[in-house]
């Protein structure tokens, strides 16, 4: 998923602070009790950086995938930026940390094993945080990129927590021709079927045809966004939903009224 498509930076993380309650400290989010296992539920909300109060959400129906932290590789240096935005959530929610890695446009990574360990370091920690159910690792890998993006999942099994899933955001085309995620060690690939840009086309077609991804790993989820349907969605998916804007009652709603595509329909909870 690119910069273009996620990135909602605040204007002041310390106004949205005192505007949300101080909810949230540097990435602590507070809430009474969370669901740590496999059992996500069939549609998961994004809350990407951003105050979202999402307290109002049935935590058997929904699943919140939340923007824990993001590492930009610049030289040979990782710079840490913890979410800062407050996020509210209901009890017993279920919770998956994504953790968003984008290389710097000025200063080019070097990508070596240092830059790689301090990474790997990075993730490790929020894997073994408290009340999480999964990590999701958001990275649009470039070529030159892929072969350190590997070696990280490989340093990141050495020592993941049993009951988190290890999983990641893909391009779709991953998940079509481009297969080279196809012997990660990972636990889903999530395609994203939004801002796909030269691939819009072709990849909707695709589905329209009733033809489903080639890889089996990205076989279990999809990501889609509230402003942008998709027709012809596989059954028994778990559907990932990102809004261009805070998420309240209402948006919810006219989120999931807008999957009315009846195969996918039919196939919400069975998988």
């Amino acid at each position: 998923m690119s910069a273009k498509r996620f990135r909602l930076w605040a204007l002041t993380g310390s106004l949205c602070f005192l505007l949300a309650g101080i909810l949230f400290v540097s990435g602590k989010i507070t809430t009474s009790k969370t669901t740590v296992g496999p059992e996500i539920p069939r549609i998961v909300l994004w809350s990407w950086e951003r105050p979202d109060d999402l307290s109002f959400l049935d935590s058997n129906q929904f699943g919140i995938a939340y923007l824990a932290s993001e590492l930009h590789l610049q030289g040979d240096n990782l710079v840490v930026r913890p979410r800062f935005q407050p996020l509210k959530l209901p009890k017993d929610a279920h919770l998956i940390a994504v953790v968003r890695i984008e290389s710097d446009r000025y200063f080019a990574p070097s990508l070596s094993p240092a830059q790689q360990a301090k990474v790997s370091a990075e993730i490790t920690k929020i894997a073994h945080k408290n009340n999480i159910a999964a990590v999701q690792i958001d990275f649009d890998a470039k070529q030159s990129e892929r072969d350190f993006y590997r070696a990280l999942i490989n340093d990141l099994r050495r020592d993941w927590p049993n009951n988190v899933e290890l999983t990641i955001t893909a391009l779709a085309s991953w998940c079509i021709s481009d297969t080279w995620i196809r012997d990660l060690q990972i636990d889903d690939a999530v395609p994203m079927l939004f801002r796909m840009g030269v691939d819009d086309n072709q990849v909707r077609m695709r589905l329209r045809t009733g033809q489903d991804f080639t890889l089996n790993i990205c076989r279990n989820s999809i990501g889609v966004s509230s402003d942008e349907p998709v027709e012809g969605l596989p059954p028994g998916l778990r559907i990932y939903i990102f809004n261009p804007h805070a998420w309240n009652p209402n948006s919810v709603q006219k989120a999931v009224n807008k999957l009315t595509d009846e195969r996918y329909q039919s196939g919400i909870g069975t998988r």
